[in-house]
Parts: structure tokens; sequence; C-alpha cells
């Protein structure tokens, strides 16, 4: 029965980067590298290790990796979190309209008007948890394969947009505080070329963070808290720094 399971996800993981739909995401080394890239510039946070998954369009994991030399270098508990990020941004985004999890916080608050979404679609334990932990964030993660499912509506989950403007799936990343998970989600996102986003909610026409709560209400309806000043001044420049 194990080495069915095995056999099972290393089949799907070779099924999902052969398929067209998968030839317009990441691989794994790529993920890796812009991840690793980006996490070693300055985006706010504390400046810790980051774990990072995508999806596909139908919800199916293609890759996860994370940015330290091992996987205890990052949270443990982030690396089911940036796949619940993951799927929140496709679940939610549309072929012309793109939802990051960043933007879904203030409407799931108690009277929001999408309150309890965030426990809608649970996670998939089986899928979440599976397999051998010295397989966990290379290149045939036991999650590679399967739906996750999740909900998470806190910064760090983006949609993805092929060249051609086709949603083709979305990034999930966690691991440092959630103004600078978003942050370096869309820096990876701009350089894996996958954030030609059609349109958006918040003041520049996209699904960048938007800061606009003062006591405790949101002005756009579509706010996220505030972490830091430097988390802050980097979001608002994003659409220019990498636009």
């Amino acid at each position: 029965m194990r080495f069915r399971a095995v056999a099972f996800m290393i089949l799907a993981a070779i099924l999902f980067q052969t398929s067209g739909l998968a030839q317009d995401l990441p691989s794994f080394e790529d993920l890796r590298a812009a991840l690793s890239t980006v996490v070693a510039e300055e985006n706010g946070g504390f400046g810790l290790y980051m774990w990072a998954t995508v999806i596909d369009r139908d919800g199916v994991v293609t890759a996860v990796a994370f940015s330290g030399e091992h996987r205890g270098d990052q949270w443990p508990g982030s690396r089911v979190i940036s796949a619940q990020k993951a799927n929140t941004a496709n679940a939610f985004s549309l072929p012309g309209l793109a939802l990051s999890t960043a933007n879904l916080f203030t409407a799931v608050q108690p009277g929001g008007s999408l309150f309890g979404l965030q426990h809608s679609n649970p996670v998939d334990t089986e899928v979440a948890y599976r397999g051998p932990s010295h397989n966990i964030g290379i290149v045939n993660d036991p999650m590679v394969g399967g739906k996750i499912g999740g909900v998470n509506v806190f910064g760090g989950g983006l949609a993805l947009y092929a060249t051609d403007g086709t949603l083709v799936g979305a990034i999930g990343v966690s691991g440092d505080s959630s103004c600078a998970d978003h942050n370096i989600a869309w820096k990876v996102r701009s350089a894996l070329d996958l954030d030609n986003v059609p349109g958006g909610v918040s003041p520049t026409g996209d699904d960048n963070i938007v800061y606009d709560i003062t006591d405790g209400v949101s002005a756009s309806g579509w706010g996220h808290p505030e972490c830091a000043t430097g988390a802050t001044e980097i979001a608002n420049n994003l659409p220019t720094t990498h636009p």
C-alpha cells in the first residue's frame, strides 16, 4: 500500500510537470531560485526564511520550496499556510479580477460581507501531512499532485497570470510577517513573469495589499492591518518597483 502511494505521487508529479497547464507554471528549481533571491532582499519583515507553494488552476499543488538550507530553517507550520494562501488566491480570483489573500482580510471579519469564508474549503490533511518528512520542500514534496484546499485571509497569496493574461494558478508564501509575506510573494511572482494581472480592488487597479484601516474600519472594504512602516512603504511602491 505504501509503495503504491509513493508511486502515485511520483507519477502525478511527472504528469503535472508535462501537462500544458504546468508549462505556464514555474518548475521547482525556478520557484526555489526566485524565492531565495527575493528573501535576501529587504522586504519589511524579520528577514526570516520562507516557504512557497504553487498550485494550478484546478487547485493541484505543482511545486513546494523553501529558501533556507534545511527544511527546519523555516517555520514548519508555514509550509501548509503557504499552500492555503495559494489555494485561496486561486479560488477567489477570476480571469478578469485578481484578489490577493490580503484583500480578503476585512471582508471576513465579523459583520463583513464575506464573514465565514475562512472556514470554507478546509485543508485536506491527508494531502498536507502525507509522505516522508525528508521529502518536504524538495522537488517531490508529498503535497505535489494533491488538491490541498484551505482558505487564508492575510498577506502572502497571489493569483498567477501568464503573459497572455491567462489565469494559470496561484502562489502562496509564508514564514515572516503577513505584510512581508505579501511583498515577497509579489516580487517572486514578478521574477517568474506571472504577474500580468488584469485588474483588482487596490487603488492601483491590481491585487496589491491595501492599507486603509483606521480605528478598525477599512475605507475601501479591502484593507489589511499594517505590520511595520518599512513593509508598508515597500508594498505601496510595488506597482512601480515591480510592475
